[in-house]
């Protein structure tokens, strides 16, 4: 088996970027990701002065905090996704989808309304849309390949830095009565600055080769990308984007993990979104008398998350060279572990006979724990789909990895909003029903998750060998099941969308 830089002089086995330009394009890739993350931590912790303030009720809430801007975060995420592999242009690609989404959130915190509101949000998801793929494509190419486990975790640190922070803000605000638009406004201001920064300073690096092996018959090398000087010049554009486009779907289709793959991460982000979303108003109204709660629970996430995810890229960078499968096994095994320490947070008080200085203990203690042992996953498996996925339009690969997966966990808050509508928020009986539905919807999500990761374990491991699925794939099973599975997942979305938006009315 040859290594594709023999038929691809344009990549490089390894990437020889200089280390004080990692640095610099890592801290600007995480504070512009950071950034683009943060509106739904302002959802969350405001999530009552946000119903209360614009004259909403849950099934509103559901459709800002779930598909309203996950629909059109994840098809938008294809086409510009696609554009900046096309063009070689990621960096600006990534600048201007910053300075987009800095803009609509500018606009949120200027809304009066549902309307206005919900048009914000869904402008933000056009340009947050290609932030996530953009960076870890990129990160992928700036450093070898068993480090960029740690340089994409760095990457999603911004995931729990942002919940430490709008904790930190949202006690300060409800101390100094701030409204929750000027959060919203501040974020857009700052996110303009760091997209002038990232258009600057990060520079466009060579694509590395995958961790896939070209074989004279395997079917990577069938439908492996040529560049665009490799093509003939008189291939008219629209032939060239169409054979790109065919031959990304054609690998991700014969690979035999990305499915279950894709699903079973779906599944863990389904339960981490409801996760984020819910628990932070749900702890606020089970334990009304700790004031400094919302403060300690971001304190929580941003270190024991950050610490968690780090670990993780850290782990698999050092046992890269006897195992590439690492990610997949501490996906499953933490995320089962940690739905235990999850269900013991939400029945804290009822463990603790409603004493709240005790229950606030077992909550803290059972939080830590259930953060330690989920959140090693998120930075190592992005990065292992990265380097699987085909050097020339991996941006691409990586966006359809997206779709599904957030077509699949927008529907938590969906489903939550519409089971808690004409609920008074902060009532007895809003507090229970928040209680059984997170009992539910996140444990499942993570244990779902989990047994589809382990597995994936044998499927992921032929894939690295190269061994994909071949022959012809005008109508197969594979091909049918994903057609079929499609229709179904798009039939589900539709129909949430249209119920959500029917109560809203």
């Amino acid at each position: 088996m040859a290594d594709d830089s023999c038929h691809t002089p344009s990549l490089t086995a390894r990437p020889r970027v200089p280390i004080w330009q990692i640095t610099i394009s890592l801290l600007l890739l995480f504070l512009n990701y950071f950034l683009a993350q943060y509106d739904k931590f302002i959802l969350s912790y405001f999530q009552d002065d946000l119903i209360s303030s614009l004259d909403l009720n849950s099934s509103s809430y559901g459709v800002l905090s779930g598909y309203a801007t996950g629909i059109v975060y994840a098809l938008l995420a294809l086409p510009t996704a696609y554009l900046a592999d096309y063009t070689s242009a990621r960096v600006w690609v990534l600048t201007v989808a910053a300075l987009w989404w800095s803009l609509c959130a500018i606009f949120q915190g200027l809304s009066h309304n549902f309307w206005q509101i919900l048009l914000a949000r869904i402008g933000m998801g056009i340009g947050q849309a290609p932030v996530e793929a953009l960076s870890v494509s990129l990160i992928s190419d700036l450093m070898g390949k068993k480090y960029v486990f740690f340089g994409s975790s760095v990457l999603y640190v911004g995931v729990y830095i942002g919940e430490a922070v709008s904790g930190q803000i949202a006690v300060a605000f409800a101390r100094t009565d701030t409204p929750w638009n000027d959060a919203l406004i501040a974020i857009g201001v700052v996110g303009i600055v760091v997209a002038v920064f990232v258009r600057v300073c990060v520079r466009e690096p060579a694509r590395q080769t995958s961790l896939i092996p070209i074989s004279d018959n395997g079917v990577v090398e069938d439908h492996r990308l040529s560049s665009n000087s490799e093509r003939p010049s008189s291939d008219p554009k629209f032939v060239i984007v169409r054979d790109h486009i065919k031959s990304t779907l054609q690998y991700v289709i014969r690979m035999r993990s990305f499915y279950l793959l894709t699903l079973s991460a779906a599944f863990r982000q389904l339960g981490g979104n409801v996760f984020g979303y819910y628990m932070p108003s749900y702890l606020s109204n089970l334990y009304p008398s700790e004031t400094s709660l919302l403060s300690r629970y971001g304190i929580i996430v941003g270190i024991v998350g950050s610490v968690s995810v780090l670990l993780g890229g850290l782990l698999t960078a050092l046992a890269w060279e006897r195992t590439k499968l690492l990610p997949l096994y501490m996906s499953a095994i933490g995320g089962m572990i940690s739905s235990v320490f999850v269900l013991l947070m939400l029945f804290s008080l009822n463990l603790a006979h409603k004493d709240q200085s005790k229950g606030v203990a077992i909550l803290y203690g059972t939080m830590s724990l259930a953060y330690l042992t989920a959140e090693t996953w998120l930075g190592a498996v992005n990065s292992l789909i990265a380097l699987l996925l085909p050097p020339r339009t991996k941006t691409f690969g990586l966006a359809i990895w997206s779709l599904v997966q957030v077509l699949i966990y927008s529907s938590g808050p969906e489903v939550l909003g519409l089971a808690l509508r004409n609920t008074d928020a902060g009532s007895s009986t809003y507090l229970e029903k928040t209680r059984i539905a997170l009992a539910v919807l996140i444990p499942v999500g993570y244990w779902i998750a989990g047994v589809g990761f382990l597995l994936a374990v044998p499927l992921v491991r032929r894939d690295l060998a190269g061994d994909f699925v071949r022959g012809d794939l005008s109508w197969t099973r594979r091909k049918g099941g994903l057609a079929l599975g499609g229709c179904i997942l798009g039939a589900l979305v539709l129909a949430l969308f249209i119920v959500s938006i029917y109560y809203r009315a």
